[in-house]
């Protein structure tokens, strides 16, 4: 089976797992800061804070933010369910903007509208939650100029773009955003197991952030509220939670770091190689962002017609091509569906969702493979 993703481990990578494990420290030791600090530089961010997962980067990133009940949340309908889900988890109410049919991502035009109906309603959210989808970057300089006014924060969920870039600034400089999220699962970019970051220019965000992903506690004798009692003391001084990532995992990450150029160029290298192979099918193929760099976490492409896409699919999978579909809309979910939402409020949304394939791509993805994966579509009637 080709899968639609999947991680490139090393030696160097696995030497870096070794050493960690051969150490003293298997968690919550120096390896994390070392991954924090390599992932700021790169991004040209002062602050990253690494923990188990990007769901939980987003649920912190959504705390820090003060997101409570009563509070409203939007997001991009075309997303996992973690971009929304994050919400919930503080208590929020969650509601979406609709994309842009062509790329899945969050519509600039939608959401103006949607923002201006909200300000006559008083119902503005606190938090946007952009999503940029497969590695491309959301228009973060028009969707921040539009929030500016209403003091709406931005959490770019990014889990699909690291290594990628916006006006000419990496995707995680939080250039128009208050944080940024990544997230390193095994089909990601660069991978640590499981496990994800926050980033942000804001040094009272990061603190908040530092301590809710570990129970509240903190060891600083500047944050207690009495004299510590000793060099053992700490103190709960906020309900965190146990979002820590482990040394393993930021050993892991730290060495991945250090080829996320090589594996990005990659994927750049295999997206030019689908557009050849594939030019003359009934697909409309993915396109490069007009104003930066994409990362390429997925290879989406749309069938001109909807009708063959579960033959199409069925069809690759019979052949061992391990497609899959990246996403139904959020607000289509039966957990979603008993808050309110249902088919037909995002018809955009809708729309990309009912012609997307995500055909495989990954930085160790062969030319042999993607010829492969180019015979058996050329072979699907309907797609000629």
């Amino acid at each position: 089976m080709i899968p639609y993703g999947r991680q490139s481990i090393s030696d160097a990578d696995v030497k870096a797992v070794v050493d960690t494990l051969q150490s003293d420290f298997l968690t919550q030791g120096p390896a994390i800061p070392a991954f924090e600090e390599a992932l700021a530089k790169y991004c040209k961010v002062p602050y990253a804070i690494a923990v188990n997962s990007a769901t939980s980067a987003l649920h912190i990133a959504c705390l820090a933010l003060d997101v409570k009940a009563g509070d409203r949340v939007w997001t991009s309908p075309i997303s996992f369910v973690a971009s929304a889900n994050c919400a919930l988890y503080c208590g929020a109410k969650v509601d979406f903007v609709d994309v842009e049919p062509d790329t899945g991502l969050m519509s600039v035009k939608a959401l103006a509208a949607k923002l201006q109906q909200a300000a006559a309603n008083n119902t503005l959210p606190k938090v946007l939650i952009p999503v940029h989808l497969a590695g491309h970057s959301c228009a973060m300089q028009q969707i921040a100029t539009l929030c500016q006014p209403y003091g709406i924060r931005i959490i770019e969920d990014a889990s699909h773009a690291i290594g990628g870039s916006y006006q000419q600034n990496k995707i995680g400089s939080c250039q128009f955003s208050d944080i940024t999220v990544f997230s390193f699962h095994p089909v990601k970019i660069i991978t640590t197991a499981e496990g994800g970051a926050a980033l942000t220019k804001d040094m009272a965000l990061a603190a908040r952030m530092q301590l809710l992903r570990s129970h509240g506690i903190t060891r600083n004798p500047d944050d207690m509220t009495e004299v510590s009692h000793g060099p053992w003391y700490y103190q709960q001084i906020d309900l965190g939670l146990n979002y820590r990532m482990t040394d393993l995992q930021a050993a892991l990450g730290l060495s991945q770091l250090k080829r996320l150029d090589i594996f990005v160029n990659q994927r750049i290298e295999a997206v030019a190689n689908y557009s050849a192979l594939l030019q003359n099918l009934a697909l409309e193929l993915p396109q490069e962002c007009s104003t930066g760099q994409s990362s390429w976490h997925l290879y989406i492409v749309k069938l001109h017609d909807e009708n063959l896409r579960l033959s199409t699919f069925e069809t690759l999978r019979a052949a061992g091509i391990g497609v899959n579909v990246h996403y139904i809309p959020i607000h289509t979910q039966p957990y979603y569906q008993k808050l309110g939402f249902q088919w037909g409020d995002f018809p955009q949304a809708e729309y990309f969702y009912s012609r997307i394939i995500s055909l495989p791509l990954y930085a160790d993805l062969t030319q042999k493979s993607q010829d492969y994966v180019a015979s058996v579509l050329k072979k699907i009637p309907g797609l000629q």
